[in-house]
């Protein structure tokens, strides 16, 4: 692990989490809309969450926040920084401020002191990425002027899609937050061993504020927040920039990339379905066979010969730098960068290596995830926590063991991130409870998702708020004397 002789480790020392409860079985909405439930069930999951009525990225993110205090004891005042990362946030100006807001009125009405008045409140935006950028900026803080205090970076969102469309099936809600701290007691993160990478794309995933435009809210609280996305060209740019995120770790660390990727036991990448990670990490394998000895370029000409494929195209297009932008226009009859390796990944997916290599190092907290859908910026927390449950569970992980993240963001960027775990990484997990997180769920018929989808009040959801803030009323005044017209009013529910 690279660590400075000047630099005590930073990391996280506890995760917490806020679930909506409405539930939407997979197998269920296949039945509604006509779609092929194994095809699904393979690809994408099992069921996701939908938010409430009085739900927004707000309330949730500051009911986990309360939930992170409560579990690990969090001295108020010892939080300097508190970051949201987010792409669901609905004011321009505002941010993390609004979740300190709620907080301290939580914590004040059970006699706690509230978080430090000189606690700095950033919101970082970039997609599914806003919350990796967001621990980075913390650890940096931990690391600098906010030495000796603790720092809360939580990650919550709102993913929705048109009814109709192919993202439908990927829709997820909830948060995730994050204690970190100096000599942390579940993972160190080592910024300095991590690799990056970033290039625009065009049109990979977007949310222009033109679709805000003329929405009625006067039945419910919700905004719909549908993005701009084309998915084929989308998993082409998650792939790029993970192989190129990667590269930059392996430069950095002077690493042997196959031996590398062979001796990790764990990895948690980004998740918004079932099946991209599992590509995006075999994509990595088969690239790093590609970089390596005789050995593994004879493991990957296997792959390529019972795909019929040739391995030199394969090696040459590996070497090659694509322009990923330049797909990004309806005259491209193929949106993909790597079709050679692609072709190569199918015989890969087949063969006995791939769950030693790919879906093994990828099984912890992978069951549970079947069940969230895509959470965006909490979705790699997510499975950071069930992982690390699991693991505490099976006994699965060792103090000191590296666990590899790769974040990433429609957009496009990506960060490739090495923990290792502390010490007391068992009694930090201890107090995670992210099953308990999920346990309560409302299974939601057809009438009653396509309401809370659409931004329609319904009766009967049966759910009564308990120990959460919710959204109270909106206001609507535009008056010259007084305007509050938008702005959320928050209620917590003790």
């Amino acid at each position: 692990m690279n660590k400075s002789n000047n630099i005590r480790p930073i990391g996280i020392s506890g995760l917490a989490a806020y679930i909506p409860p409405y539930r939407v079985w997979l197998e269920d909405w296949c039945d509604w809309t006509d779609n092929q439930w194994p095809k699904i069930r393979e690809v994408v999951g099992r069921s996701f969450r939908v938010r409430g009525p009085n739900h927004s990225v707000y309330t949730m993110a500051a009911n986990a926040v309360v939930r992170l205090i409560d579990q690990y004891d969090v001295d108020p005042t010892r939080v300097k920084f508190l970051g949201l990362g987010t792409e669901s946030s609905t004011d321009n100006s505002a941010g993390a401020i609004i979740i300190k807001g709620m907080v301290d009125e939580a914590l004040i009405a059970r006699g706690k002191p509230p978080i430090c008045r000189s606690c700095e409140v950033p919101e970082f935006k970039h997609a599914c990425l806003g919350g990796v950028y967001g621990m980075k900026g913390a650890i940096r803080h931990l690391a600098l002027d906010g030495a000796g205090s603790q720092a809360i970076v939580v990650c919550a969102d709102i993913a929705e899609y048109a009814r109709g469309s192919s993202g439908e099936p990927t829709q997820g809600a909830g948060a995730v937050a994050m204690l970190l701290e100096e000599d942390p007691q579940l993972a160190v993160v080592d910024l300095i061993g991590s690799g990056s990478a970033s290039d625009y794309r065009i049109m990979d995933f977007r949310k222009p504020m033109a679709r805000f435009c003329g929405q009625d809210r006067s039945e419910t609280h919700q905004v719909q927040d549908f993005p701009v996305f084309n998915g084929k060209y989308s998993t082409t740019c998650y792939i790029d920039e993970t192989l190129h995120a990667l590269k930059d770790m392996y430069e950095k660390r002077e690493l042997d990339p196959g031996d590398y990727l062979r001796s990790l036991r764990t990895v948690f990448m980004h998740r918004p379905y079932r099946r991209m990670p599992e590509t995006g990490w075999a994509v990595s394998y088969l690239f790093a066979l590609g970089m390596g000895c005789n050995e593994d370029r004879a493991e990957l000409a296997s792959y390529c010969y019972e795909a019929g494929v040739d391995v030199n195209r394969v090696l040459e297009e590996m070497a090659a730098k694509p322009q990923v932008a330049s797909l990004a226009s309806p005259e491209k009859l193929s949106y993909e960068a790597y079709p050679q390796t692609m072709a190569a990944l199918r015989s890969f997916r087949a063969s006995r290596h791939f769950r030693r290599e790919i879906l093994d190092k990828m099984k912890l907290g992978s069951d549970t995830m079947l069940d969230l859908g895509n959470l965006y910026t909490a979705a790699l927390p997510a499975w950071m926590a069930a992982g690390f449950e699991q693991a505490l569970e099976e006994g699965s992980l060792e103090a000191g063991e590296e666990v590899l993240t790769l974040g990433y963001g429609s957009g496009d960027a990506a960060e490739v991130i090495p923990f290792f775990m502390a010490e007391g990484w068992r009694q930090a997990t201890k107090k995670i409870q992210f099953g308990a997180a999920m346990d309560l769920a409302i299974d939601l018929n057809r009438e009653q998702y396509e309401a809370l989808h659409d931004g329609r009040r319904i009766e009967g959801l049966g759910y009564a708020p308990n120990n959460e803030f919710v959204i109270d009323r909106v206001g609507g005044s535009d008056e010259r004397h007084f305007a509050d017209y938008g702005i959320e009013y928050y209620k917590y529910i003790a």
